[in-house]
């Protein structure tokens, strides 16, 4: 079987290029020397065409200072604040100016305008199943920004819609990787949990960006909820669950309150009862205690016994 030939190309050399700054200088400087380049070809043509003899040199002198002039002003390039400007020289990166103003730089390049404010994406609503197998609904915004220019631009093809993707990716990710609500001791779950999950949402969406040069300020959860089909049933279990506990509040502390109370009785010495007695106490402490509704007292004016 033939063999295909190795590739003898550098991996190195097929990386996208890390941002470094470009070669500048300060544009007052160059657009003074350019404007007075200008002015003086104008009139040095203007003086060459108008004179009779020897004019020849001077209209020669003239397109050549106004061509310089011309040259020192199609290199200037205004930078905004929050913006950036990557130079590329004939396809090749040449570095990115970040230093807002009015700057100078190799007239022979492009100049390609990269945003480096903070940014807002807030992804779809997705319907995704939890780790439990639930379907949920959720969504999230993410705040991001271009933190290598170079990369932003030449790693990827559109690195706004690089962004997107990648946090649509990570929130259905995250969302079927834990439950929407913990059932046992420890466990993470999306709703009890948010910013243990936000955090690891934004870890997981700063590795996915990286190549892209891009930085993940922070996310936060937009919509957490069961879907529409199963909504009704799981506000019933949550409810049934508020119940037993709840309940179970509400039997510890009765009997908490019984136990003292027989307790406090023997201490005083008000009443020695016997092991019936304080079951037939205990029952009714607890009834009282324990119920929705209110209890009706009854006055027993017989023994203690009848």
């Amino acid at each position: 079987m033939i063999q295909p030939p190795a590739s003898t190309e550098d991996p190195a050399s097929a990386a996208p290029p890390a941002e470094r700054a470009a070669w500048s200088i300060p544009g007052f400087v160059a657009a003074v020397f350019g404007w007075a380049g200008v002015a003086v070809g104008i009139g040095l043509l203007v003086s060459g065409y108008t004179k009779s003899s020897g004019g020849g040199a001077a209209a020669v002198w003239g397109w050549v200072v106004l061509g310089a002039g011309v040259l020192l002003l199609s290199g200037l390039v205004q930078v905004v604040a929050g913006e950036a400007r990557v130079v590329q020289l004939f396809g090749s990166y040449a570095g990115t100016v970040r230093n807002a103003g009015l700057a100078y730089v190799n007239p022979f390049t492009k100049r390609r305008k990269v945003s480096i404010r903070l940014r807002n994406h807030e992804t779809a609503v997705a319907k995704v199943n939890d780790a439990d197998g639930n379907p949920i609904e959720i969504a999230a915004v993410v705040v991001w920004q271009v933190a290598d220019t170079a990369k932003a631009l030449y790693a990827v093809d559109d690195y706004p819609q690089f962004v997107a993707f990648q946090a649509e990716t990570a929130v259905r990710h995250i969302a079927s990787s834990y439950p929407y609500t913990s059932h046992r001791e420890g466990e993470l779950s999306l709703r009890d949990n948010a910013d243990e999950i936000t955090q690891r949402l934004s870890a997981e969406l700063a590795d996915r960006v990286l190549p892209a040069g891009v930085d993940i300020i922070e996310s936060r959860l937009t919509r957490l909820s069961y879907a529409p089909e199963i909504a009704q049933a799981m506000l019933r279990q949550q409810q049934a669950n508020a119940v037993v506990g709840a309940r179970q509040r509400i039997v510890e502390g009765a009997v908490g309150m019984v136990e003292l109370a027989l307790q406090r009785l023997e201490e005083k010495g008000v009443v020695e009862l016997d092991e019936e007695r304080k079951a037939a106490m205990v029952s009714n402490l607890l009834v009282v205690l324990c119920s929705e509704q209110a209890t009706q007292q009854v006055v027993n004016t017989g023994s203690l016994y009848q």
